[in-house]
């Protein structure tokens, strides 16, 4: 019978209104009589609208049966509210990403994370901690957190060319997360010819974005969910006057910020010193709160525009674990001086006469209108004077292939001229253009591109512009060719000899030296210290001949290892790891592909063959040994020819580092990144070889050093003192406290590897245990693959190991001789593409089950009253929407359980798990004898009802307070700055109208600043409007995700006529009560801090805290009487304890029946180590006489 209007009434159930499942009536609107509106709700809990026609009538059915049938099967529905629970990790455990990745963070890391960066919606924050406190570690981490939450599946790194594959082997390595690098091969692979758009996770170099107006394009059609951009400070802007010059790389934040919800920028430098550009910068994260000028006296400090809420500076010396220790050990450096001998001192004189001059004549030629062969030129003989500085071998390789090139050229030369055509200009390498080089950014580029490039224009550039002059440069390369080869057979190299002695002091050679080095111990023998030492050299000649003279000097080839860019990725991991690992391999001869993201902190102590004119670089190579892991002091060497140009620039550099180090320590050496000193040192250098040795400029040397230089060095650590303090140790103890409470949360690795197991196996796949902790599957159904998330990657039919802890990922060092046991094992954890497919099976096969509910069994309640276990779910949004729906920017999940009387009580956390589904037989003995009509209606309002009440109203408070109070901050921020310079555009148009009535002509007409105030109107009113939508919060209506009916063992024993021969609830309560009394006595008397837990906490009844250390213990405590011979341990406490075997205790308490007498506490430590349990069992009975006999007292 066809359906009419008035048949629609509220609370009515329909079908047909939306596709595939039934709704409930919330409203009717009649418009007219052949039309009206309905609102209804979801099964999910989501209100909708649709207009009824009268044709729609007939499509619309009225849904008959109970919303609630309670007849899905108990065991499907608990696997079925696992999956459920594993595809929401971030709801049950807190801390899920740092529990699903190889990493074990620090108090900075998870602060940044977990209470800086996850508390914004959107995200807009700049990361500005030192060098080495793990800024890549913390984006993982967020990216991790974020991914798990289902907030983010599109992600853009954006960072130097040096850096990109570092970023992709970090994310991969210790977050499981797979990005692509962004290359010209993947545009041209690309379907719609934008990688932008259809890669979810990808990684771009800086550069090779803003100098293509094609890539940029392609960016700007791409929208993302984060974007990264690490080195962020290189993305500058200088305010001159009124006037923002923009650097392309500003351009491409700008664009970045525009196609991106969460934006995050990381930098060690974020200010250059000058106010003003650093308020320019911060534009990048909010254009609106940072725009414009200081004006009017602001940029004295304190009144510079408030950043603490979208940026955190630390400084590395500051950083602390979660003990109080400091994280990195002290520093040292040390210049090695030499003097060059007089064929060596013959030859640099030559070299550098020869590089002089040509320097003086690119500069002419830039001057004169060929700035493209000056540039070039000057980029080829300033690389040729660093290989003269760096060995003979590197100068001599240099020289000759310089010598047979040209020699080559001065034939073709000789034809141009008399053809009238012009010199060409050398043809760069793809993507090189004439401006890197006038402009040329080391990060940029990895050592193989370097090298490659320096050797294409050192072989071919040349200044001649005819034959003749080309000839006569050939024939003064080859007396160079020749000087350099005299040398370099003369077998007399000063710079080795330094080096050399190095290799014989007692710093490395002595077995045990009892300086400050002598911290550490051979891993082979657990004595002697093991001295392990870094070798940097920029070139490869020159890695190639100090690694074979130091091969030399040892007496062991296999002592030295060697790392360059054009060793593959894969191979260098492996020398890596053998110099990590392997204690007869002593030294590492490298270039800086060591030196880029790499822990290296089993040496410490490097050495610098060769000076970079990066500083920065200097910093890195530190970095290597002197990062979070270090356990002893780092020592550095700097080898100096102290009587040359650049050396007479390094060692007064040099001194002055000292002189500041005396005031500030050695933080001093996390400066030489910045920015400006950068620029500073660069352009000394080049000074220093094109000038002669005219006083005027040996003063002039010393005043940038001095005046330039120094006072850079001195703002950049007063700065630093300014923003950063000394870590907060209550913060801290904060930030562990939660961590360690939040142990007992985990899913991994035990909740993960039940669940996985179980439905693998029961889909037919194939799981088999090998080492410890690791396992091997030989098949998984093509049922399960089929469910997989292409966006996540491939699900293989088999895994050779996989592993459920992270602790096992990597093999042991123990090979017990499995095939399999050296490889390292894929993570299942939530998030990681397999346990995605299983996740995604089960519910397509069996989340219906949740919606239908299902009846199981609390056999450990000797009541009679069932109760009804409820499944809610809460959201809050608020007004921006992603695609077409409003934002949720809070979420969170409840278990509550109700009795017939609407009493509620709360079960913990999984209480699935402690339930068991129903036999057979108790499936007949219950039928017609439960109320299942009470529970469906106690499932809709009841439960509703109560979670409105105690979940919905306390959450929406909660996070009203916080977003009202952010949304202000940012909007009294925003309104001050921008009606500033609006104030000061409104006071300039009246000022240059009045020149203009004057008849004078003023570089801006008022017209355009008249434009200039209008458009500061309109984004100040724009940006009100969206700060209006964040602060429009809405509290949806609670979701019912999923209900059982609990039924306990007390009404199936009753319904069977047994006896109950359980204790008495009074004595049970009693006995439960002096035992944990108990515990509570006994871990005081041990100095610790106990806490006792609510009845309904999961897996522990005392929570006790080490004060010393921090460190929780989890305490299950079984009292028992005299008389009692078995007790039992539930599923879920089996659980927690596997996750936490070194803090989970089972104290088992003897309980005397004379209330005076002092029960006994006895502790097990790992009691369920062998115990597995079958999917099916809900609790692990235990003989008490056999527990007290493997019991100990408490410790």
């Amino acid at each position: 019978m066809t359906m009419e209007f008035g048949d629609l009434a509220v609370g009515l159930r329909l079908w047909g209104v939306v596709a595939g499942s039934d709704v409930t009536v919330v409203a009717v609107e009649m418009h007219g009589t052949g039309s009206a509106v309905l609102t209804y709700r979801t099964g999910d809990g989501q209100l909708g609208e649709r207009i009824i026609l009268e044709d729609d009538l007939a499509g619309l059915a009225e849904v008959s049966e109970r919303r609630w049938s309670f007849d899905a099967d108990g065991a499907v529905f608990r696997l079925a509210s696992e999956a459920r629970r594993l595809r929401q990790a971030h709801l049950a455990d807190p801390f899920a990403a740092v529990d699903t990745s190889s990493i074990d963070p620090y108090p900075h890391q998870i602060d940044a994370v977990y209470n800086r960066l996850l508390s914004q919606r959107p995200l807009r924050f700049l990361l500005a901690d030192d060098p080495g406190a793990g800024k890549t570690i913390m984006s993982g981490l967020l990216i991790r957190e974020l991914v798990l939450r289902g907030d983010v599946a599109r992600c853009l790194i954006v960072a130097p060319g040096s850096l990109v594959e570092q970023w992709q082997d970090e994310l991969w390595d210790k977050f499981g997360l797979s990005f692509e690098l962004m290359s010209r091969a993947a545009v041209e692979a690309s379907r719609t010819g934008n990688p932008f758009t259809e890669k979810n996770l990808l990684i771009a170099r800086v550069d090779q974005l803003s100098r293509s107006e094609e890539l940029m394009a392609k960016v700007e059609a791409s929208d993302w969910d984060l974007v990264v951009v690490d080195e962020a400070h290189k993305m500058s802007a200088h305010r001159y006057g009124d006037e923002l010059r923009r650097t392309k790389r500003f351009v491409l934040g700008e664009l970045l910020r525009e196609c991106t919800r969460h934006l995050v920028l990381l930098t060690a430098t974020p200010h250059n010193g000058k106010n003003e550009d650093f308020l320019a910068f911060m534009t990048l994260i909010d254009p609106e709160r940072f725009a414009g000028r200081l004006r009017d006296g602001e940029g004295d400090g304190s009144s510079m525009p408030d950043v603490s809420d979208v940026m955190r500076r630390l400084v590395k010396e500051n950083l602390r674990t979660f003990e109080g220790k400091r994280l990195f050990p002290q520093r040292h450096a040390y210049s090695l001086n030499f003097e060059l001998s007089e064929p060596e001192a013959g030859l640099y004189e030559a070299v550098t006469k020869y590089v002089s001059e040509g320097m003086n004549r690119a500069a002419r030629m830039r001057e004169e209108g060929e700035a493209s062969r000056g540039i070039i030129v000057g980029f080829a003989l300033a690389g040729l004077q660093r290989r003269l500085a760096s060995s003979p071998a590197a100068i001599y390789h240099s020289l000759r292939r310089r010598r047979d090139r040209l020699e080559e050229q001065a034939a073709q030369l000789r034809r141009l001229a008399a053809s009238g055509k012009p010199v060409p200009v050398i043809d760069l390498p793809t993507g090189v253009k004439i401006a890197d080089l006038e402009d040329f950014d080391f990060d940029d580029y990895g050592d193989d591109e370097r090298e490659d490039l320096e050797d294409i224009v050192i072989d071919a550039a040349t200044a001649a512009g005819t034959a003749e002059e080309l000839e006569a440069e050939v024939a003064e390369l080859k007396e160079l060719v020749r000087l350099a080869d005299e040398v370099r057979r003369s077998g007399v190299d000063t710079k080795w000899l330094e080096l050399r002695d190095l290799l014989r002091s007692d710093n490395f050679a002595a077995p045990a030296f009892s300086g400050p080095l002598d911290i550490g111990s051979n891993p082979g023998n657990g004595s002697e210290p093991i001295r392990k030492l870094i070798v940097f050299s920029e070139h490869t000649d020159t890695l190639d001949y100090v690694a074979e003279r130091i091969e030399a000097e040892l007496g062991r080839p296999e002592a030295v290892v060697r790392i360059h860019g054009g060793i593959k990725r894969h191979d260098r991991r492996d020398i890596q790891d053998r110099f990590r690992v392997d204690p007869t391999v002593r030294v590492l001869v490298a270039t800086d592909a060591a030196g880029e993201g790499v822990n290296l902190q089993v040496a410490n102590m490097v050495v610098n063959y060769d000076l970079p004119w990066n500083p920065n670089r200097i910093e890195q190579r530190f970095g290597r040994v002197h990062r979070i892991g270090q356990q002893r002091p780092c020592h550095l060497w700097n080898l100096v020819a102290h009587e040359t140009r650049e050396g007479k620039v390094f060692e007064r550099l040099f001194a002055k580092i000292e002189e500041q180090r005396g005031v500030y320590g050695d933080q001093v050496y996390d400066v030489l990144g910045d920015a400006q000193i950068n620029m500073s040192l660069r352009e000394l250098l080049m000074r220093a070889i094109a000038s002669d040795e005219d006083p005027a400029h040996v003063a002039w040397m010393d005043e940038v050093i001095e005046a330039d230089i120094g006072r850079q060095m001195q703002d950049v650590l007063d700065e630093r003192a300014l923003v950063a303090g000394l870590a907060d140790p209550a913060a801290n103890d904060k930030i562990r406290r939660d961590m360690e409470i939040a142990r007992a949360r985990r899913l991994q690795p035990w909740f993960v590897e039940s669940f996985f197991t179980e439905a693998l196996r029961m889909y037919g796949g194939r799981i088999t245990g090998r080492e410890h902790g690791r396992f091997e599957i030989t098949r998984v159904p093509a049922a399960v693959r089929a469910h997989a998330e292409v966006d996540l990657g491939p699900v293989q039919d088999r895994y050779e190991r996989v592993t459920f802890d992270k602790a096992h990922i990597q093999p042991s060092h123990v090979d017990d001789g499995r095939s399999g046991g050296s490889v390292r094992a894929d993570l299942v954890s939530p998030g990681t593409p397999l346990l995605v497919a299983i996740v995604n099976k089960v519910m397509a096969d069996f989340g219906g089950a949740l919606q239908r509910g299902a009846v199981l069994v609390d056999e450990n309640d000797p009541s009679t009253d069932p109760r009804l276990l409820v499944y809610l779910d809460h959201t809050i949004t608020d007004g921006r929407e992603i695609h077409g729906t409003r934002q949720v920017v809070s979420r969170r999940f409840h278990y509550v359980e109700i009795d017939r009387h609407g009493n509620a009580r709360d079960p913990g956390d999984e209480p699935y798990l402690n339930y068991a589904s129903l036999t057979d037989e108790q499936q007949r003995l219950l039928e017609g004898r439960l109320d299942l009509d009470w529970a469906g209606r106690t499932t809709e309002d009841t439960a509703r009802s109560w979670a409105i009440e105690h979940l919905a109203g306390p959450h929406f408070d909660e996070i009203g307070a916080i977003t009202h109070a952010r949304v202000e901050r940012v909007w009294d921020a925003v309104r001050q700055r921008l009606e500033s310079e609006i104030r000061y555009w409104d006071r300039r148009t009246e000022e240059i109208k009045a020149q203009e009535i004057k008849g004078k002509k003023p570089r801006l007409n008022s017209g355009r600043a008249r434009a200039r105030a209008d458009e500061l109107q309109a984004r100040l009113t724009r940006r009100r409007l969206e700060l209006a939508r964040e602060d429009d919060l809405h509290n949806s209506p609670p979701t019912i995700i999923a209900a059982a009916v609990v039924v306990p063992q007390g009404l199936l024993d009753k319904l069977t006529g047994h006896t109950d021969s359980s204790v008495d609830p009074a004595i049970k309560a009693e006995t439960d009560r002096r035992a944990v009394a108990a515990v509570m006595k006994a871990e005081r008397k041990l100095g610790r801090v106990p806490e006792e837990q609510h009845h309904t906490n999961p897996g522990y009844d005392v929570l006790s805290t080490d004060p010393a250390t921090g460190m929780c213990l989890f305490i299950e405590v079984k009292g028992h009487l005299p008389q009692t011979e078995q007790i039992s341990v539930s599923r879920r406490q089996v659980g927690k304890a596997h996750n936490n075997a070194e803090r989970w205790r089972l104290a088992v308490v003897s309980v005397l029946e004379d209330p005076e007498a002092e029960p006994e506490v006895r502790y097990l430590v790992e009691p369920f180590k062998n115990v597995f349990l079958h999917p099916a069992q809900t609790s692990v009975p235990l003989n008490v006489a056999e527990l007290l006999s493997h019991a100990i007292p408490p410790g």
